[in-house]
């Protein structure tokens, strides 16, 4: 299922309260909005989440849909609220209180890629920033919610995986020394945004894999695990930042020699994450 917004894989029969959602993974740049950057189309790539969608494309063989955003991450970012707007970038938009992330030119309509990097000459107008929230953020996120309340009512609970990718330089900078660095990192805002057992369970499977996994540092979570977390309520949230030195060459934006293996090896992890909760096993109680 295609549409402008997103792409949807659906299992042939969903067994699994688990959900998997590619946010920052869109690779359709429209020629507009490239010939708008003073960037050139390798550089303005370097905040996508380039074949994270590649990676977890197994989840519909494993009973769990799958959905994938077309636009990218430096045209919108769904992983944003929609109020995130920034007047540097916006024409006609009144100062509001202070965000960080809108004030590093991260907002829903980001104003820089990777390395602070601007993206354009100028300032788009409101109408241009509304058009793509109304294209692209709100049918990702109508879909996805649906998705959600969907699998919460026929399984009793709703675990959504929110696959993202993070450049080894990043991890680089917040490692300790003396310390090994973690190749998959698991946010869910220190708890807030899913269930202990949920979080056990996810942080097994990719230790199996013999992954080194560490927690909510340096990345605990953004939009989507803040507003699809609830575990009270049965809707778990993890977020899943993976190295991308293990898959892709950053330089290049290219898989590397790597690849396959490496999603053969991803393959056996989103085996055992959508075993949790699977029609065949015990409900988890929520937390």
């Amino acid at each position: 299922m295609q549409s402008d917004a997103y792409i949807l894989t659906l299992p042939a029969q969903q067994d699994t309260p688990v959900v998997f959602s590619s946010p920052h993974s869109g690779r359709a740049y429209p020629p507009a909005f490239l010939a708008s950057s003073v960037l050139d189309p390798l550089a303005i790539r370097s905040s996508e989440d380039a074949f994270v969608d590649d990676l977890f494309a197994a989840a519909p063989r494993h009973g769990a849909p799958l959905i994938a955003a077309r636009a990218p991450r430096a045209f919108v970012d769904l992983n944003r609220a929609p109020e995130e707007l920034d007047p540097a970038v916006i024409e006609g938009l009144p100062r509001s209180a202070h965000n960080p992330r809108v004030a590093s030119g991260l907002g829903v309509i980001p104003r820089v890629v990777a390395g602070g990097r601007a993206i354009y000459r100028g300032k788009l107008s409101r109408d241009e920033a509304e058009d793509r929230l109304d294209r692209h953020w709100r049918p990702y996120h109508a879909r996805l919610d649906a998705l959600m309340a969907a699998t919460h009512a026929r399984f009793g609970q709703a675990v959504l995986i929110d696959c993202h990718s993070m450049p080894h330089e990043a991890i680089e900078a917040h490692a300790r020394p003396g310390t090994s660095r973690p190749e998959v990192v698991l946010g869910d805002r220190f708890g807030a945004a899913a269930g202990r057992d949920v979080m056990d369970k996810v942080e097994a499977a990719f230790t199996r894999a013999g992954l080194r996994v560490s927690r909510n540092a340096p990345f605990a979570g953004a939009h989507i695990t803040q507003t699809y977390g609830r575990p009270s309520r049965g809707h778990h949230a993890v977020q899943v930042e993976i190295d991308r030195a293990l898959y892709m060459d950053e330089q290049t934006i290219s898989k590397s020699a790597d690849f396959e293996a490496f999603r053969a090896l991803l393959e056996g992890v989103i085996a055992e994450i959508t075993e949790i909760g699977r029609l065949s096993s015990l409900p988890l109680a929520a937390e």
